[in-house]
């Protein structure tokens, strides 16, 4: 280990030197007492960062924003955004700060970030820039879970409690997250850049966008249109992966969408128990925008956003440039509906070379099947496991019609689904809702026993393990219907 004057993090500014125009300078809010809540190891090594080091005062600090890397210049980000459809030209980085960029051990660039620093120029309202302990944890366990189910997300170095209270319903521990990403770029950055500087500084910003997430696009005929290409793709693909395993985010707002197609803000968020394509976890959307079947909608609509900021980037003809963004964004549909029928076709233990007139009625009826008996999700998909050997008792006593899942499983075994293929797909273990809040309830006053053995099911979430049965069964009738927060 090195000695604490030496310990230092190699950070690039690369954003905040190439796009200065996107940002404002700004220092963390001095934390009173900070402590080590949780530090992710391994992603601690794949940054090629020592854990000691990141534990010791020096690394503590810095992972609050109060010691500043050499060279480094923090910054909070600027972005606009339609939430819930209706644009705000001046949102941003309102608690948070860009420390700035680090290579990874695969030499990719990941922007090391902090979320509940304080109080930045972007803050709104009476907004006080900081963070309860709970919403953090809720991060950090739901981006690993997400990593572990090979989902592309954000993910989380650390939580660290800053020593200072922080007023919500009541006095709460404060708390930093450290977020790791391939960057924070987000369509509402794009929209903030338009506002701010027109067609020049939207320019550079899909430069450097292209740098750092489509290299390919450099070559391409028209690289802006292939960069558009490119996110349209990522998106179609993460709603699937979305899709596919129940997961609602809640607050599918423009500034909540990257160009990297990486999952982030894990505010409000939530994974399904009783299947329900209606499900709405948020209590701030009101009117179920963003409920789990509408999500691929949502997201085509917010990629119809990014492409009117790249308009004038596509072509010089006002006609020609919408064509070919109408072209690329035409290709969301069915690049999402490839993403989710293969998807299903894995979760069911199905060849994918299966005809789609086989196929199709399999997957149909089985959603069918879900919806009308609310049966639990995950746990569905994972007896099936069972049945594929002959043994249905597992999913059948999860059925409130059985002669309709008896004719259901008949046709599906003829199908001959492999067991095997399944188990790689369908989770034992996701972040179930009343475990979370267990666990951050648990937290938030002082015991971080549950929070930390959560984490340890939930990334590892195929291997079945006995003595982890509770981790694994819906939630007890006494939960009630679930609501979720932002946590501001």
């Amino acid at each position: 280990m090195s000695t604490p004057a030496e310990f230092e993090i190699p950070l690039d500014r690369r954003f905040a030197q190439e796009l200065p125009e996107l940002s404002i300078p700004w220092s963390a809010q001095d934390a009173t007492a900070p402590r080590m809540i949780v530090l992710n190891e391994p992603l601690a090594h794949h940054l090629g960062l020592d854990p000691a080091d990141l534990q010791s005062p020096d690394g503590v600090r810095l992972l609050v924003g109060n010691r500043v890397p050499r060279g480094a210049t923090p910054v909070a980000q600027g972005y606009a955004g339609h939430q819930f459809g209706s644009y705000s030209p001046r949102l941003g980085d309102g608690r948070a700060l860009l420390l700035g960029e680090l290579t990874d051990s695969g030499g990719q660039l990941r922007d090391i970030h902090l979320k509940g620093s304080g109080r930045t120029p972007f803050a709104r309202g009476g907004a006080d820039g900081q963070a309860a302990l709970g919403p953090m944890l809720r991060e950090y366990v739901i981006s690993e879970a997400m990593h572990a189910l090979g989902i592309p997300t954000t993910r989380a170095l650390a939580v660290l409690t800053t020593g200072d209270l922080v007023q919500r319903e009541r006095p709460l521990p404060g708390a930093v997250l450290t977020r790791v990403a391939e960057s924070h770029l987000r369509v509402g950055s794009f929209q903030y850049a338009r506002a701010a500087g027109g067609t020049e500084l939207v320019r550079r910003l899909a430069d450097h966008a292209i740098a750092r997430h489509a290299p390919e696009a450099t070559n391409a005929e028209n690289p802006y249109l292939a960069l558009f290409a490119s996110v349209v793709s990522a998106q179609a693909e993460l709603m699937a992966q979305w899709m596919l395993v129940g997961f609602v985010h809640g607050v599918m707002n423009t500034d909540n969408m990257t160009i990297s197609g990486e999952s982030i803000d894990y505010g409000p968020c939530a994974f399904m128990d009783a299947f329900d394509p209606a499900a709405v976890y948020s209590s701030i959307d009101q009117n179920g925008r963003y409920a789990y079947r509408n999500q691929p909608a949502i997201a085509e609509w917010n990629l119809a956003r990014f492409a009117e900021t790249l308009l004038s980037l596509f072509d010089d003809d006002d006609d020609q440039a919408i064509a070919l963004a109408q072209e690329a964004l035409g290709g969301f549909r069915d690049e999402y509906s490839a993403a989710w029928s293969h998807g299903m076709k894995s979760k069911l233990g199905l060849p994918q070379d299966l005809d789609d007139e086989v196929s199709s009625p399999v997957i149909n009826d089985v959603m069918t099947l879900l919806k009308e008996q609310s049966l639990d999700y995950t746990s569905f998909f994972r007896a099936l496991n069972h049945a594929t050997s002959g043994d249905v008792q597992p999913v059948r006593e999860q059925a409130l019609n059985l002669e309709a899942l008896d004719a259901w499983l008949e046709g599906w075994r003829e199908l001959s689904p492999d067991a095997d293929q399944m188990a790689r797909v369908n989770p034992v273990y996701i972040p179930r809702n009343h475990l979370v809040e267990e666990a951050l309830d648990a937290a938030t006053d002082g015991n971080f026993s549950p929070f930390h053995q959560l984490l340890e099911v939930v990334t590892d979430p195929y291997r079945e393990r006995e003595g982890y049965s509770r981790y694994a069964s819906p939630p007890p009738a006494s939960f009630g219907p679930y609501r979720t927060f932002c946590g501001t």
